[in-house]
């Protein structure tokens, strides 16, 4: 039999080594070096002394698990979650708030390759509240056979295990304070096992309350949440196995933009965080500059988030969604508020656009807000749309970069830069970025 070699596997040097932190990461770990490679540890900070258990050890890096800080940084605050250590919600507490945004900033320059020079390119942070921000959230519910109970929380850092909590200091503190509750009535259904995750979001006329399950209630258990969400005043929806969205109780949501009403399903994006979404909206209608003979083309535009406002200001908005229903709400929402001045249609912004209807007008301001993927099948076209200025809305810098090229190559160059502060105490880097056509 023909014997062949194979090299023995290296094995992990598990060994504690102590390392001085230098920097952090574009995703909030501190990076030190070993042996010259660089070595990503979470929870580290810079100028921190450390000790570190390799967890990860590749060519050109390697990742460890932090086991003692032997000298803290002064930036290094107190966590105030409780459940900080291991809940995968928040990644950076023990980072002051300040310093975070500092932090952001220079990642993003640093992504963008803007020269600290160029320090008149680069606006104030849009920032807010530290704590209870979050407008939405989606809670993990799974009921344990072997334990017979409902365990009811957020899931731990790299982990589909989950993190029982009673309360989450970043939430709306009217969804925070429903958490309890909404666990014990949890804890009254016959058929736990039935339960998928729950969503609450909070909006300006109601709090909503979403419920996936992935086999059909029972009379009994819809009957206790239906009188949990009566007494709560909440508006019940349930999704099934079907992915259908069915009403149960109470009223159709919507958030407020400008004294417009954005109305929205529970199951469509929109942003968590109410202040700097309304901070966001009237930035990117300040740097675009808007008058009333401007027409304006909103790409990536969701239920009317920005086309709305901006349409309140700009003599036409046309708006570009890849989801039918959102398109569908985008125009019902433009009919709400009594705007004739704004059209809404699908696309898939992925794919060639040269014979679509919309394609074939000329703009002079384009707004796109891309998701994290960003607007890699639009963005070569932007130049023959007929715009001086784009304002870009990213929720990933590292795209924004990418896409940043594409338009310079089109004749636009970055002329102001941004860092908006939509998730505090995690690493998610909100920018906006304003291109002009020169």
């Amino acid at each position: 039999m023909a014997q062949f070699f194979q090299p023995k596997k290296s094995q992990l040097n598990t060994k504690h080594q102590q390392i001085l932190v230098e920097k952090l990461d574009h995703h909030g770990s501190g990076i030190g070096y070993l042996s010259g490679k660089p070595l990503f540890i979470d929870g580290a900070l810079p100028n921190e002394e450390v000790v570190v258990q390799l967890t990860e050890s590749k060519k050109k890096y390697a990742r460890g698990k932090l086991i003692k800080r032997l000298k803290s940084s002064e930036e290094r605050v107190k966590p105030f979650c409780p459940y900080y250590n291991q809940c995968g919600g928040c990644n950076m507490q023990h980072l002051s708030h300040e310093s975070q945004i500092e932090y952001k900033q220079s990642s993003l320059t640093h992504l963008m390759q803007v020269p600290s020079e160029s320090c008149s390119k680069l606006d104030s942070a849009v920032v807010g509240e530290g704590q209870g921000y979050r407008r939405r959230a989606r809670i993990s519910v799974y009921f344990n056979k072997k334990t017979s109970t409902l365990q009811f929380g957020f899931r731990k850092k790299s982990s589909n295990q989950i993190v029982d909590v009673t309360d989450c200091a970043v939430l709306d503190p009217q969804l925070n304070a429903l958490l309890p509750s909404l666990k014990e009535t949890f804890e009254q259904f016959s058929k736990q096992e039935c339960l998928g995750h729950i969503e609450l979001v909070k909006a300006a006329n109601a709090t909503v309350l979403v419920v996936r399950h992935t086999q059909k209630l029972t009379e009994k258990d819809q009957s206790t949440l239906t009188r949990f969400a009566e007494s709560k005043q909440l508006s019940l929806f349930l999704i099934p196995n079907s992915g259908q969205l069915v009403q149960v109780t109470g009223e159709k949501p919507y958030y407020t933009e400008n004294n417009c009403k954005v109305a929205f399903s529970p199951d469509s994006f929109i942003q968590v965080n109410q202040n700097i979404n309304q901070q966001m909206v009237n930035q990117a209608i300040e740097w675009l500059t808007l008058n009333e003979q401007d027409r304006v083309l909103d790409l990536f535009c969701g239920v009317g988030n920005f086309s709305l406002p901006i349409a309140k200001v700009a003599s036409k908005v046309v708006g570009v969604e890849g989801v039918p229903a959102m398109v569908e709400q985008a125009n019902a929402n433009a009919d709400l508020n009594l705007i004739t001045n704004a059209k809404f249609f699908h696309a898939n912004l992925e794919e060639n656009i040269d014979t679509a209807e919309w394609s074939q007008e000329k703009f002079d301001k384009i707004l796109l807000d891309p998701a994290r993927a960003g607007a890699s099948g639009i963005v070569d076209s932007i130049g023959n749309l007929g715009a001086s200025k784009v304002v870009y809305v990213s929720c990933n810098p590292a795209t924004l970069a990418r896409d940043s090229q594409a338009l310079k190559q089109q004749g636009f160059q970055l002329e102001k830069l941004g860092m908006l502060d939509m998730f505090p105490h995690t690493s998610h880097l909100e920018s906006m970025a304003l291109f002009v056509k020169k």
